[in-house]
C-alpha cells in the first residue's frame, strides 16, 4: 500500500450520513458512536467480545454536535455529507477541508476553517504540533499513532491495502493541499450565462457535442488559472507582502503591460530576472512577485486572440472551425470559449468538430506495451499516403476509429477500385480532344446521357456530404458510383462501342464525351481525400485546365436525362434491375457450357407490363442486346403466364423470366459477338456485317446504347 500522510492535525469536522442509524456503543467503560449497521463488523475487527448498544439516533439529529479533537486541543462539529457510505469503516468520516476537494466543498458549506498545516516541501509547518513540526507527512504515521495511544483515543491499528493518488508522471504518492490560487469567476460578470448563450450559436459536429459542453459549462467551478510550476507563462502579478492583496488594478494592468513588453524582447526569463523596483519604484519594498505560472490551457485557449485576431485574412471574424479529439470539450474547446467570451463576448469558432480515438481491430487502445500500434509512416511506405488518407476518410470519426492490417487492406481494395475506374476513363479518352470531339448532349446516345446524369446525382450527394463533414459518406457514395453504377453496368456496356465502333463516329465520340464529363467530376471528388492520385489523374486529362486540381472548382458541366423523357432515370433503374436478374441466370448456365455472356441468347419472357418497362425495352430494338452484353436478346410475351421458376420484378409488379440458350451463328473474332452473317462479305470473310460497316462503311448507328 502507498503511505498515507496523517491529516488528523487538519481535522475540522466529522462527517455523518443524515439517514443512517448511529449507535452509542459501550466498550470497556467508554462509549463510541458509529453506524448501527457497522457495529458488529467493527467490534469483530477491534476484538471487542462484549459491548452494549445504549441507544440509536439518526445521523441528522447529531448535526453540529461537538466532539473533542483527539490531540489538538479543540472541538470539531459533526456535519452531514452524502459521501458517507456503509461499505467500510465506522460510518463517521474524518474531514479535513485543507486536504481534499470533497472535504473542501463540504467545509465551505459549513463554514469550516480550511486548515493546511503542510508546507510546499511536504513537511508540517512550525506550530502544527510539537512532535510533528518539520516532519515529512509520509514519515509521520507512527508519530500520530503514538499520539493517539497517549491520549487513549486509539481502539485498533490495522494495515490495509487501498487505492491512493499518485503523480501521473513520477508514479509516486502525492498529497492534497488547499492553497490560495487565482481564479476566473464564472458568475460574477456573467461568464457562464454568456458562454451558454454562445454555445447555441455554434455548429457542433457531431451534434451531441453541444449537449456535452453545455453540461460542462453549466456545472463547472470557477477556472483556476494559477499553477505552482517551475516553468511556464508567468502570471505577472504583484501582491502585498503582509496582506497578500493584489496591487491596485490600474497599476496591475500597467505592470503587466510593461512585463509583456520585456517578455516579448527577452522571453519568459525576463519576468524571473525582473527587480520589482524597476516597475513599482518606491512601493517595491511592500510588494512581492507572484511566482505562479499560468494554466497551460490558457495558453492554448488564447489562440483566437493571439493567432486568429492577429491575421488580417480573418477580418475580425471567428475561426471557421476548431477540430480536435473528443476529450477537448473540457480542454481546448472550453478554454477557448471562456477566454473569447470573457474578452469579446462571443465564441471564437463557428463550428467545432470532434473525432474519436484510434483503436486496433479488436477495439483496444493503441499501446506500445501491447504491441498493437500502427505507424502512419510505415503505412505510407508500404501502401502509399492516399490509402492511409482513404482509410481516415472512410471511417466514421464520431466514434472510435479502428485500424489494423486487415482494415488497411480493405482500404487498399477500395482504392484500387476507384483508381481502376479512373484508369479506364483515361485509357478510353486517348485521342479525344474536348475542344473538337465533344458531342452535344441532345445528340448523345441515351445511355451516355444517363451516365453523366448519374455523375450529376452523385456529385450533389458527395458535395452535401463534404459540406456536412461526413467524409465516410463521401467515400461510400464514391465507391457506389465506381463499383455499381459505372463498373457493374455502364463501363461494361460501352466497351463494345469503344473497341468496335468507328474511331470518330458519333456513337464512340458520344461515349467519350460522357467519359470526359465523368472524369472531370470524379477527379475533383477524389482530390480532398486521395490528393496524390487526383493530382496524377489531373495531369493526364485531355483539354486545357488549371495547373492544379486543388485550385479548381467543382465541375459544373454535368447534365442528365429529363424526368419527362421516355427513357428517363426511372427506366434505366428498371433496366439495371432486370439486368441483375438476367446475369444471375447467365451465371447459372456456366455449368451447362455457356462460359460467357456473348455465347448466350437470352429470351426474356413476361406475362404483364404494368409499368411499361418491357414496352420501352422493345423500342430499343437491336440495341437491347448491347445493354445485356449478349449476342442475341429476344423479348417474348407469355399470354398464358410464365412457369413457376420466375423472377419477380419489383417495379410495377411486372413478372419476368430469363431463359438462356446458346447463341446462334458463328463468333466474330473482332467484336466476339455470335451472329449468322460472319463471312458474308467476301472482302472481309472472317468478320460480321456490323464490323464490316465499322471498318469499311459508314459505321453503325447507335441511339440508345
Amino acid at each position: 500500500a502507498a503511505p498515507v500522510h496523517p491529516t488528523l492535525p487538519a481535522n475540522r469536522a466529522i462527517s455523518l450520513a443524515p439517514d443512517f442509524d448511529y449507535a452509542l456503543v459501550q466498550i470497556d467503560g467508554q462509549a463510541v458512536i458509529l453506524a448501527k449497521d457497522l457495529v458488529e463488523s467493527v467490534m469483530q475487527r477491534i476484538g471487542a467480545a462484549e459491548y452494549t448498544i445504549l441507544g440509536t439516533v439518526k445521523g441528522a439529529e447529531l448535526e453540529l454536535l461537538r466532539f473533542t479533537h483527539p490531540f489538538m486541543g479543540f472541538d470539531v462539529p459533526a456535519i452531514l455529507g452524502d459521501h458517507v457510505t456503509l461499505d467500510a469503516g465506522t460510518g463517521a468520516v474524518h474531514t479535513a477541508p485543507g486536504h481534499g476537494p470533497d472535504d473542501y466543498v463540504i467545509g465551505q458549506k459549513y463554514g469550516l476553517e480550511t486548515a493546511n498545516p503542510v508546507g510546499p516541501d511536504g513537511a508540517y509547518l512550525p506550530g502544527t504540533y510539537p512532535t510533528l513540526d518539520g516532519v515529512n507527512v509520509f514519515k509521520a504515521n507512527d508519530i500520530v499513532i503514538e499520539l493517539l495511544k497517549e491520549k487513549g483515543a486509539l481502539l485498533h491499528v490495522e494495515k490495509m491495502q487501498h487505492s491512493y493518488p499518485c503523480c501521473w508522471r513520477h508514479k509516486t504518492p502525492i498529497i492534497f493541499r488547499a492553497t490560495p490560487q487565482w481564479f476566473v469567476s464564472m458568475d460574477k460578470e456573467g461568464l457562464r450565462q454568456q458562454s451558454l448563450k454562445e454555445i447555441k450559436g455554434v455548429q457542433w459536429i457531431p451534434d451531441w457535442g453541444q449537449a456535452r459542453i453545455e453540461s460542462m459549462v453549466a456545472n463547472r467551478p470557477d477556472w483556476c488559472l494559477s499553477r505552482q510550476r517551475t516553468w511556464g507563462v508567468p502570471l505577472s502579478l504583484f501582491v502585498h507582502k503582509e496582506t497578500q492583496e493584489l496591487l491596485p488594478i490600474e497599476r496591475t494592468l500597467a505592470a503587466m503591460e510593461e512585463v509583456a513588453k520585456r517578455v516579448e524582447v527577452d522571453g519568459i526569463q525576463a519576468w524571473w530576472d525582473l527587480d520589482p523596483k524597476e516597475i513599482l519604484g518606491e512601493d517595491a519594498d511592500q510588494y512581492e512577485k507572484v511566482p505562479d505560472t499560468l494554466d497551460v490551457w490558457f495558453d492554448s485557449g488564447s489562440t483566437s486572440y493571439s493567432v486568429v485576431d492577429a491575421r488580417p485574412e480573418f477580418a475580425g471574424h471567428a475561426a471557421d472551425m476548431y477540430l480536435e479529439g473528443s476529450d477537448q470539450h473540457r480542454g481546448w474547446f472550453m478554454s477557448s470559449l471562456m477566454i473569447s467570451v470573457a474578452m469579446k463576448g462571443k465564441a471564437p469558432y463557428r463550428q467545432v468538430l470532434t473525432h474519436g480515438f484510434t483503436v486496433d481491430g479488436q477495439g483496444r487502445k493503441m499501446s506500445k506495451s501491447i504491441g498493437n500500434t500502427v505507424s502512419p509512416q510505415d503505412v505510407m511506405n508500404k501502401l502509399g499516403a492516399d490509402i492511409l488518407r482513404l482509410w481516415v476518410a472512410s471511417t466514421d470519426y464520431t466514434g472510435e476509429m479502428a485500424v489494423s492490417d486487415e482494415i488497411l487492406k480493405r482500404a487498399a481494395d477500395s482504392y484500387r477500385r476507384i483508381r481502376n475506374t479512373a484508369r479506364f476513363l483515361l485509357a478510353n479518352l486517348n485521342g479525344f480532344n474536348p475542344a473538337t470531339d465533344m458531342v452535344k448532349p441532345e445528340e448523345m446516345v441515351v445511355l451516355d446521357r444517363w451516365a453523366v446524369g448519374c455523375a450529376k446525382t452523385a456529385q450533389q450527394e458527395i458535395l452535401k456530404a463534404y459540406e456536412a463533414y461526413d467524409f465516410h459518406e463521401v467515400v461510400q457514395r464514391l465507391m457506389r458510383f465506381c463499383s455499381v453504377e459505372m463498373g457493374s453496368f455502364y463501363l461494361d456496356i460501352i466497351k463494345d462501342r469503344q473497341y468496335t465502333a468507328k474511331a470518330d463516329s458519333v456513337a464512340r465520340r458520344s461515349c467519350q464525351t460522357a467519359l470526359y464529363h465523368i472524369a472531370e467530376a470524379l477527379v475533383r471528388w477524389m482530390a480532398p481525400i486521395m490528393s496524390f492520385t487526383a493530382d496524377e489523374i489531373w495531369g493526364y486529362l485531355p483539354g486545357e485546365r488549371e495547373k492544379y486540381v486543388f485550385t479548381g472548382e467543382w465541375y459544373d458541366g454535368l447534365f442528365g436525362l429529363e424526368e419527362n423523357e421516355e427513357f428517363n432515370d426511372a427506366f434505366w433503374d428498371d433496366v439495371r434491375y432486370i439486368k441483375d436478374q438476367v446475369n444471375k441466370e447467365l451465371e447459372n448456365q456456366k455449368a451447362n457450357g455457356i462460359k460467357s455472356n456473348l455465347e448466350a441468347k437470352v429470351t426474356l419472357k413476361y406475362a404483364d407490363d404494368a409499368n411499361g418497362t418491357i414496352k420501352k425495352l422493345k423500342l430499343l430494338g437491336e440495341e437491347v442486346r448491347f445493354i445485356f452484353i449478349t449476342s442475341q436478346f429476344v423479348i417474348s410475351e407469355q399470354a398464358g403466364g410464365i412457369d413457376d421458376e420466375n423472377i419477380q420484378y419489383n417495379a410495377g409488379n411486372t413478372t419476368v423470366q430469363a431463359v438462356v440458350t446458346r447463341a446462334e451463328g458463328d463468333k466474330c473474332p473482332r467484336c466476339w459477338h455470335y451472329t449468322t452473317d460472319v463471312g458474308k462479305v467476301a472482302e472481309h470473310a472472317d468478320i460480321c456485317g456490323r464490323c464490316v460497316s465499322n471498318i469499311a462503311g459508314n459505321g453503325e448507328q447507335r441511339k440508345f446504347a
